[in-house]
């Protein structure tokens, strides 16, 4: 199931004009019953105290495109900021340690330095500026790989949740690119708890797993509060809803005995089939690249055979695939 064949014209290149009308498939773990429908019905599937947890990590503009001292065009994509004007960075060009070059947007210019390449493949840069949004305003929306277009203004707000607050995501956590300010009110409205944990996803993201591989580390806040609420929604007997498996890295990172606690670092938790979920009932998701981190934890939550099933119908009944894609609900 790891690995399986996707049309590409499945691959969604556009978000829906109504965030809302995306497909919705239904997963059943005990059944393993599929149902069909459209995600603005998770307003009837989720119950009165159920708690929903969503990720609030803001996608930063991740892609900068400069021009070396010798007139050559170079690319850097921004990972983490490491200290005052270092970020941990990719490199698309051939550019030396040391080497200065200028990113320009209009008559407006900043000036990036290579310093190192760390042991990772990536490479330590140094702007000459530490105020970050000055940075980010010379980047650009860091759509994902196999989105075969260049970003247009739409992909601003688009490839953003409407509830998106601290930035440090170069990817966005898509299973929550479906809800709207609606439908969290009427949710909330409902009697269904509303919370939030930040996992700033990294470019780890994208990473198709070999043997013997694991994901990189991914930052996480979760605050007393949050766990706080997790914890009582469980003790109640009431179900915790991951939205997106950013959300159940950080969740399941942070138990200690059995129960949630605050915390503030990074998680290297790579998780697949035979892992022991202690915190989520249910997971919101879309439908994952082969070999990549989220599926093995999809299948890990669903069983193998269960996703395997729904992948086939997804594909069959043309579903659109990957971040502007539809999601399922597995319960």
């Amino acid at each position: 199931m790891f690995e399986y064949y996707l049309p590409k014209e499945l691959i969604a290149q556009y978000p829906l004009k109504e965030r809302e009308k995306a497909r919705l498939m239904v997963l059943n773990r005990e059944s393993g019953e599929i149902k069909e429908g459209i995600f603005s019905e998770i307003r009837d599937l989720l119950k009165t105290g159920d708690t929903l947890v969503l990720n609030n990590s803001r996608v930063i503009p991740a892609r900068l495109r400069g021009t070396k001292k010798t007139g050559g065009k170079m690319e850097i994509f921004l990972l983490r900021k490491i200290e005052p004007r270092r970020w941990e960075v990719l490199l698309r060009g051939n550019i030396k340690q040391g080497q200065e070059s200028k990113i320009a947007k209009g008559d407006q210019s900043i000036y990036v330095k290579i310093i190192k390449m760390t042991e990772k493949g990536s490479y330590i840069a140094e702007f000459d500026t530490d105020n970050d949004i000055e940075i980010f305003s010379f980047g650009e929306v860091p759509l994902p790989p196999y989105i075969k277009r260049p970003p247009e203004k739409q992909d601003e707000s688009f490839y953003q949740t409407v509830y998106a607050k601290k930035n440090g995501s170069v990817a966005a956590p898509t299973a929550g690119l479906h809800f709207t300010v609606n439908i969290l009110e009427e949710l909330k409205n409902k009697g269904v708890n509303v919370v939030y944990i930040t996992l700033h996803i990294g470019w780890a993201s994208f990473k198709i797993l070999k043997e013997k591989d694991k994901p990189g580390e991914e930052y996480i806040e979760i605050t007393e509060e949050t766990s706080n609420i997790i914890n009582k929604t469980k003790e109640s007997g009431n179900r915790v809803i991951a939205v997106g498996t950013s959300v159940v890295r950080a969740l399941e990172s942070s138990v200690i005995n059995g129960k949630v606690h605050s915390m503030s670092g990074y998680t290297d938790l790579f998780i697949e089939p035979g892992f022991k979920f202690k915190v989520i009932e249910a997971l919101i998701t879309n439908f994952h690249l082969p070999a990549s981190t989220h599926l093995y934890l999809v299948c890990a939550f669903a069983g193998t055979e269960l996703i395997e099933k729904a992948y086939k119908i997804a594909i069959e009944k043309k579903y659109r695939f990957y971040s502007y894609g539809d999601c399922m609900l597995i319960l």
